[in-house]
């Protein structure tokens, strides 16, 4: 298994604590029965809004007045094993290092047998709502984050 963000896949994948279980609905399989190649994008996307939330980010971008968003810059998924129709996965988050304004965050999709079935990352960007630009990080959001100094750029 060769993915060119993962440098040692056993050490990456006792990195994650967070989970998000999904179950494979009917309409998410494809005429060969097995989960349809843009569905993961969908479970990261739910798995990650909750981790957010539990960290304490969503409620803040939620509020109006609040002058930040987040915005997914890049995403990529990795397929390991065939997911098929019914299977109960659990998508577990991490953030993976931080950037200035940036978070590299990782997914990892494993079923009830514990086996890895696919795996991703992707960037997201806390951008200013008038501006459009990146709004650095404060230190404070940078802790929740729970990544080791060395890994956190700038």
């Amino acid at each position: 298994m060769r993915i060119p963000y993962i440098h040692d896949f056993e050490e990456w994948r006792t990195g994650f604590e967070f989970y998000y279980p999904v179950k494979v609905r009917f309409s998410e399989t494809d005429l060969f029965g097995h989960l349809n190649n843009t569905v993961p994008f969908i479970y990261f996307e739910q798995a990650r809004i909750e981790f957010l939330k539990q960290l304490g980010f969503m409620q803040n971008w939620l509020d109006p007045s609040n002058e930040s968003i987040p915005v997914v810059a890049n995403l990529q998924c990795d397929f390991l094993k065939q997911v098929f129709f019914d299977q109960e996965l659990r998508v577990y988050v991490k953030a993976a290092s931080v950037g200035n304004s940036s978070v590299d965050i990782h997914y990892m999709g494993v079923n009830a047998d514990h086996q890895p079935v696919f795996c991703g990352r992707g960037t997201m960007v806390q951008m200013a709502k008038k501006t459009g630009k990146g709004l650095p990080w404060t230190e404070e959001q940078k802790e929740l984050f729970g990544i080791p100094a060395a890994k956190i750029d700038g």
